[in-house]
């Protein structure tokens, strides 16, 4: 997942694709794997943690999101960079760019839409509070693997530039 997700996260700078591809790694399993680590370790109670049924859905929207939010910030950052923008102007707008589209989903869950994970929830007939409890779980989790990813991708992305 990792390292599919990180070659992907790079389609929109295909010049530097392969100068970026190790940082883009790295960032992705530090923002994502400390998501991780912390839902299945802190935040449920999951027993065994490690089992695919909890593994594949959780890592696949962490490592997901990760990748757009690194994807944005990579390409926000050629795009300053190519206008002649320095360098520590151009990463803040890129970290801002990168996180835009997850801070606009948190503006919009439970007002504008319904993600399917709580719309599942509530149609199995769980209680609509623990419903929007793990979806507020869910966002909290995807807005901190995309901030923690994009932050070490555009702190590694300095040594190319």
């Amino acid at each position: 997942m990792v390292s599919a997700s990180s070659w992907i996260s790079l389609h929109s700078i295909k010049a530097k694709r392969k100068v970026f591809y190790k940082r883009a790694l790295l960032s992705i399993t530090v923002g994502g794997g400390i998501a991780l680590l912390l839902i299945t370790q802190g935040v449920l109670d999951l027993h065994p943690w490690y089992w695919p049924r909890y593994m594949i859905p959780l890592a696949g929207m962490i490592f997901a999101n990760a990748m757009n939010s690194v994807s944005l910030a990579a390409e926000r950052l050629e795009a300053e960079l190519a206008r002649n923008v320095h360098y520590e102007e151009a990463r803040s707008i890129a970290f801002r760019a990168s996180l835009i589209p997850i801070t606009n989903s948190l503006f919009a869950v439970g007002l504008v839409s319904l993600p399917g994970m709580m719309t599942g929830q509530i149609l199995s007939g769980i209680s609509p509070l623990i419903a929007v409890r793990y979806q507020i779980m869910v966002m909290c989790m995807i807005f901190g693997s995309a901030g923690i990813s994009s932050a070490c991708f555009l702190l590694l992305a300095v040594s190319s530039n």
